[in-house]
């Protein structure tokens, strides 16, 4: 009797969720669909955002997105690796707790303060010694003199997408230690034993074993850096513009709604942003997708591997 109560509750939980996501996609299509059907696939090419014209195209905040979220990803997960290994393997007992602790707190922390610390203290420190530095030195390299160009103004790709490593650094890192600490002390002794050194024992011994949890805490940083509104919209600098540098303002699709969904007027405008919602919604889906779909071929490949 308890266990069939139990198994209804989880399925209607289960079956809920789903009603919601469902909900939620039913709405955004409805709210996108005019803007849709006028600008077409072209929507999403097209780099011009204009509300008096009432000429939209999600481009820029499309590629901002893509951008900032690969950047913060770049910076964060060798960051929160580096952490991981730092707090499980090489901290004295006294200090591992408070390191840890230390470490989750940055996950407490809202996100607007994030944008006002990335605003008010990080940005003008850029912008006054990191950014002209970057720019002399990178000057005439083929591929950094083009990312790394542009007046020392302190806001824009590059300031979001360390300002979001930042963020979910926390996040991966908390994923990352409670996996690593999975991993039975029987196959660690054993590499020891046959000599191995630390980072041997971590790469050949503490990964393979973890792969999945460690690349759902990626998965999870970068969700994370996708949906992203507030410490974002403090630092980009929101243009609509697309720029091959990092230094320069560009936005975001969460930055963008956060910025304008209050003074959207007329419907093709109010279209326009429900319409880069779906693609948010659209894009957050494949990168889960694709987690799912590379977990399981992961684990299909282990149990060959231990059938063999």
């Amino acid at each position: 009797m308890v266990d069939g109560i139990f198994r209804f509750l989880t399925r209607a939980a289960a079956g809920l969720t789903f009603l919601i996501v469902m909900g939620v996609l039913l709405a955004l299509a409805l709210g996108a669909y005019p803007a849709l059907h006028k600008f077409g696939i072209g929507f999403i090419s097209s780099s011009q955002w204009n509300p008096v014209t009432q000429e939209f195209g999600a481009a820029p905040a499309i590629v901002g997105t893509l951008i900032t979220s690969f950047l913060a990803l770049l910076l964060a997960v060798p960051l929160s690796f580096g952490i991981t290994v730092f707090i499980n393997e090489l901290t004295p007992p006294w200090l591992k707790r408070p390191a840890a602790i230390a470490i989750e707190l940055l996950a407490a922390i809202p996100s607007i303060i994030y944008g006002m610390w990335g605003l008010f203290v990080f940005a003008p420190w850029f912008a006054e010694h990191a950014q002209p530095w970057l720019t002399e030195h990178s000057a005439g390299w083929p591929l950094l003199g083009m990312l790394f160009d542009g007046p020392p103004m302190g806001i824009g790709m590059f300031s979001a997408g360390l300002i979001l490593a930042i963020m979910i650094t926390p996040f991966i890192t908390a994923i990352w230690r409670e996996v690593f600490a999975l991993v039975p002390a029987v196959l660690k002794e054993s590499a020891y034993g046959l000599g191995a050194t630390t980072w041997e024992v971590i790469w050949k011994v503490v990964l393979p074993y973890t792969r999945a949890g460690v690349i759902g805490g990626i998965m999870l940083g970068l969700g994370r850096a996708l949906g992203e509104t507030m410490a974002v919209t403090f630092v980009i600098g929101n243009a609509h513009d697309i720029s091959p540098s990092l230094f320069m303002p560009g936005a975001t699709i969460s930055s963008t709604l956060a910025n304008e969904f209050t003074e959207a007027v007329g419907d093709m405008y109010l279209s326009s942003l429900f319409a880069i919602g779906l693609i948010l919604f659209i894009i957050t889906f494949i990168v889960l997708g694709a987690a799912r779909l590379l977990l399981s071929r992961l684990r299909a490949k282990s149990l060959q591997s231990a059938a063999a």
